[in-house]
């Protein structure tokens, strides 16, 4: 069976090289690139990030990328956000009193995370929902966390009427009193807040969850 093709998403923010790794021991072909025309070719889209929300929105600008997303999401294709990379598909997010626009692919504000010690860094449990696929057999497991801003409400209101498919299976997480999400499941567009490439053997397993995915 050919490997699946995975593009992560090189914008000038992220742990490229690693993430690349780790994508590579899920089964994927990867390819690092802000080139377009792969971006929308390949079988999946990797946004990582790491750094200040405002520049992460720069240099995603700066390549089209939330163009990419857009048009990947609008086919149906595969797109998976991580840390910064999961923060920027919001709304807006507000940091040191400035607030700047995302890609706007959920509703909601990303802010700074309500607790005593702040980053959240380390080791972390998470809640995962009933029928999540990327948490398949790690819902237990914890993942690595690096970050101090967060998304504390989730917004998108589905209702009765609202397609299975196109309802968001929501993780959460805690940090000093303070929930905020710690992953999304939205049919194509699939997010971390924590690191998979720095979360061990669960962090494989949740990526090669999201691989195998795009067969």
């Amino acid at each position: 069976m050919t490997a699946p093709s995975v593009v992560v998403l090189d914008y000038g923010s992220g742990n490229l090289r690693s993430a690349v790794r780790a994508v590579e021991r899920a089964g994927g072909d990867v390819t690092l690139t802000g080139d377009l025309d792969a971006a929308l070719a390949a079988d999946g889209l990797v946004v990582p990030g790491v750094g200040a929300y405002a520049a992460c929105m720069q240099g995603l600008r700066a390549i089209r990328g939330e163009r990419i997303i857009a048009r990947r999401l609008s086919g149906g294709r595969p797109v998976l956000g991580i840390c910064v990379g999961m923060q920027i598909l919001f709304e807006r997010g507000i940091e040191h009193g400035v607030e700047t626009e995302g890609c706007g692919e959920w509703p909601g504000v990303v802010e700074r995370i309500q607790a005593p010690i702040v980053p959240h860094m380390g080791w972390n449990t998470v809640e995962a929902p009933q029928g999540t696929r990327l948490f398949a057999g790690v819902e237990d497991e914890r993942f690595y966390f690096v970050h101090s801003y967060g998304v504390r409400d989730w917004a998108l209101v589905t209702n009765d009427r609202t397609p299975e498919s196109h309802r968001p299976l929501v993780t959460w997480a805690e940090h000093g009193g303070d929930r905020f999400v710690a992953a999304v499941e939205n049919g194509p567009l699939c997010a971390t807040q924590f690191h998979p490439e720095k979360s061990g053997d669960a962090g494989a397993a949740l990526l090669k969850n999201w691989v195998d995915s795009l067969v």
